[in-house]
Formats: structure tokens, C-alpha cells, sequence
């Protein structure tokens, strides 16, 4: 019986799965080459090699090497190692939803056809769900200018009925005779 290849994966690849690796740097919705290399199954070199030999296909807006100091904040996801304890040696790759997309054509199997698809699912419905939260956003400061107008009014009011009770305490004449 032959394995099916979504669920190759130690962790099955779901939306939710990707959209946790999804990053946003330089304003830019991305993920890392080494979280697309864990996702296609293959190491981060090659990924990057197959990258390398079809460059032209990966305009500036599909994807850019991460700079020092970004790489600095997310130090805490990526493990970078000094050069002659092995690992990462250079600055990661991000590759913006374009650029994934891009990935599928570079990488001629089937397992980046399928990963392909569900990472572009997985920026889709990020996207509704940004989209979802700035309507809420929108919705809550209209809510709050609401409120604060209202605030305002019920303060006026109050000033009002404060300097009418005062007036009548004043124009209340005594009772009973004046000596």
C-alpha cells in the first residue's frame, strides 16, 4: 500500500501548521527556506541550490535574504551556529507567496506541487483572517468614538441638571415669617 504524501510528515501538514511558520518581515508575509525545505521534505541547501540555478525566476519580490539584524529577532526561531560547529552559515532566504509559488516550477516533484497548495492556501486564509481583524478594528474604534460622544453628552447633561438644582435652591423662597 503506498504512503500518502501529506501525511509523510512526522507532524501532518495542515493550513494552521503553515500559518504558524508564516513570518511577517519588512512588511512582507514570508516563510524561511528552512521551514519550506522541512515542509518539501529535502534539506535547506538544496532547496536554496535549485533556487541558485534558476534565479532569474526569483525577481527581488519574490524573495530576499534576510538582513543581520533581522535575523538578530528571530534568533529565537532560527538556530544559527558558529561556522565551525556546523549548521546554518549563512543568512536565510524569505520567500514572499509569490516566490512559493515560484518554488513548485524549481522543484520538479510532486511533493512541492502539494506543498505548494496548501502554502498558498495557508497565505489565503491569513489574508481573510488580517482582512477579518482590520473590519473588526474599524468596527470597534467606530464603537469607541460612539462611546466617547455619548460620554460626553451624558457629562453635559449632567452639568445641566446640576446648575437647575442649584437655581432652585436659590429661587426656593423661605416659609413662615421674616423678622
Amino acid at each position: 500500500m503506498k504512503e500518502n504524501k501529506e501525511t509523510s510528515l512526522i507532524v501532518p501538514v495542515t493550513t494552521g501548521f503553515i500559518e504558524r511558520r508564516i513570518k511577517i518581515i519588512r512588511g512582507q508575509k514570508v516563510l524561511l527556506d528552512s521551514d519550506l525545505a522541512e515542509l518539501y521534505q529535502i534539506k535547506s541547501k538544496v532547496l536554496i541550490q535549485a533556487v541558485k540555478r534558476n534565479i532569474d525566476r526569483f525577481p527581488k519580490d519574490f524573495m530576499f535574504n534576510i538582513a543581520l539584524n533581522e535575523a538578530v529577532s528571530l534568533r529565537s526561531q532560527i538556530v544559527t551556529s558558529n561556522i565551525g560547529r556546523g549548521g546554518r552559515r549563512y543568512l536565510p532566504y524569505a520567500f514572499i507567496e509569490l516566490g512559493v509559488a515560484m518554488l513548485s516550477s524549481v522543484l520538479n516533484s510532486e511533493r512541492a506541487v502539494q506543498m505548494n497548495i496548501f502554502i498558498i492556501r495557508a497565505f489565503v486564509a491569513l489574508r481573510q483572517l488580517l482582512e477579518t481583524h482590520a473590519e473588526l478594528a474599524a468596527k470597534i474604534e467606530k464603537l469607541e468614538r460612539e462611546q466617547k460622544e455619548q460620554g460626553n453628552d451624558i457629562a453635559d447633561i449632567s452639568i445641566a441638571i446640576t446648575k437647575l438644582l442649584k437655581e432652585k435652591d436659590r429661587l426656593r423662597s423661605a416659609i413662615g415669617f421674616e423678622v
